[in-house]
C-alpha cells in the first residue's frame, strides 16, 4: 500500500498537470529549482494556466495551442516564438518581449500587455478584446486581422509606418524611448 501511495505521489509531480499551480504555497515562486522545473515542463509541451512564469525564456520555442490563461508571464522573452492559437486570456504579460513572434489566432483577451514589445510580430486573427496595451510597442507588427482591437487601445500604444492595423485605425508614433 505504501508503495502505491509513493508511486501516485511521484506521478503527480512528474505530469504536466503539476505545472498548473503557481507554487506549492499558491504564491509567486521563490525557489529557483521549482521555477526551473516548471519552465522545463512548459518547454517540453505542458500548458501552464494560472502559474508563475516570471522572466521565463521561450525565445525560438514552438508553443502553439498551449493554455497560459491567468498566468504571470511578466518580463518574459518570447522573441521569435511560435504561439499560434495559444491562450493567454487574463494573463499578466507586462514588459514581455514578442519580437518577431508568430501569434496567429492567439487569445490575448483581458491580458495585461503593458510595456510589451510586439516589434515585427504577426498577430493575424489574435483576440485583443480588453487587452491593456498601454506603452506597448507595435512597430512593424501585423494587426490588420486582429479581432476585438479598438482605437482606444491603440491610442495607448505606439507603432510606426510599417505597423499594419485594421482599416481606419491608427497608432501614435513611437518616440526615441520606446
Amino acid at each position: 500500500m505504501k508503495r502505491a501511495a509513493l508511486i501516485a505521489c511521484l506521478l503527480a509531480f512528474t505530469t504536466p498537470a503539476f505545472a498548473q499551480a503557481p507554487s506549492a504555497t499558491g504564491g509567486p515562486i521563490t525557489n529557483q529549482a521549482e521555477r526551473d522545473a516548471i519552465a522545463s515542463r512548459v518547454r517540453g509541451g505542458a500548458s501552464c494556466a494560472n502559474c508563475d512564469l516570471f522572466q521565463i525564456s521561450l525565445a525560438y520555442q514552438a508553443i502553439p495551442g498551449r493554455n497560459f490563461s491567468g498566468a504571470r508571464i511578466r518580463q518574459a522573452d518570447l522573441s521569435l516564438a511560435t504561439a499560434d492559437r495559444a491562450r493567454f486570456h487574463g494573463a499578466n504579460m507586462s514588459l514581455t518581449n514578442f519580437f518577431g513572434a508568430r501569434l496567429s489566432g492567439a487569445d490575448f483577451s483581458d491580458t495585461n500587455l503593458e510595456g510589451t514589445t510586439f516589434v515585427g510580430a504577426y498577430l493575424g486573427g489574435a483576440h485583443m478584446n480588453g487587452a491593456v496595451l498601454t506603452g506597448a510597442n507595435l512597430s512593424g507588427a501585423e494587426l490588420a486581422d486582429a479581432v476585438g482591437i479598438t482605437q482606444a487601445q491603440l491610442n495607448t500604444a505606439c507603432g510606426d509606418t510599417t505597423t499594419t492595423l485594421p482599416a481606419g485605425m491608427t497608432v501614435p508614433a513611437c518616440g526615441n524611448n520606446q
